[in-house]
């Protein structure tokens, strides 16, 4: 791969001017729909952010929908442990909601009412938030771990890349128990070559990406 210094900021103004491009724009009564793939420590949300607000300068609305808002109940989660690597890789995140409340009504003739969280891991309820209207012709911005695995509909993918000692650095003590399961996913999905952009944020102050269409 061949990387390219670039900032966050630029990095998303990039991005909102691929999506906006007349060649990418999408058909009458459609969405875009862009995943930011990564671990945890790879802080998805931030260049989900970003995207989000390049957009709407320029005029484009979209909703961000972080993986974490979509995780199943703890009792689901930790039946075989808190600390199982299977379970984490498979069983954690609600994928059937996420296609049901996120990615159906993004779908060609749906309705655009998205589903912004589902699940409060902290207090392990229901979050009970209400839907939310992306008009047509929005942007859907779902970011965090594991999305490339699942076969989500994307018009765009980028995923944000961390080498396994800085994602060891960079993970919490309390989470370092999920490292074999990015080693896996790594080995088993190749989300570097599965995305369309790939970013290099070993250290978040300084990342390289590689452009989009690199997958």
């Amino acid at each position: 791969m061949q990387w390219e210094a670039i900032t966050w900021q630029r990095m998303a103004e990039r991005l909102a001017g691929h999506l906006d491009d007349p060649d990418n724009a999408p058909e009458q009564g459609s969405w875009q729909r862009v995943g930011i793939d990564g671990a945890p420590a790879a802080q998805t949300g931030v260049l989900a952010g970003r995207l989000a607000d390049a957009l709407r300068l320029r005029g484009r609305p979209s909703l961000v929908v972080p993986a974490d808002g979509f995780l199943r109940p703890a009792s689901l989660r930790f039946e075989f442990g808190r600390e199982d690597v299977d379970s984490y890789l498979g069983g954690w995140y609600d994928t059937a909601a996420l296609w049901r409340e996120v990615f159906g009504p993004t779908d060609p003739g749906g309705t655009g009412r998205v589903l912004p969280d589902l699940w409060d891991p902290v207090t392990d309820r229901a979050t009970r938030s209400p839907y939310v209207e992306l008009p047509s012709g929005g942007v859907l911005l779902v970011h965090g771990p594991l999305l490339l695995g699942h076969w989500f509909p994307f018009d765009l993918s980028v995923h944000i890349r961390l080498s396994t000692g800085a994602l060891a650095r960079r993970t919490e003590e309390s989470a370092r128990w999920t490292l074999p399961a990015f080693a896996r996913y790594e080995a088993d999905t190749d989300p570097a070559s599965a995305a369309d952009a790939v970013v290099r944020a070993d250290d978040p102050r300084h990342p390289a990406w590689t452009g989009i269409g690199s997958g």
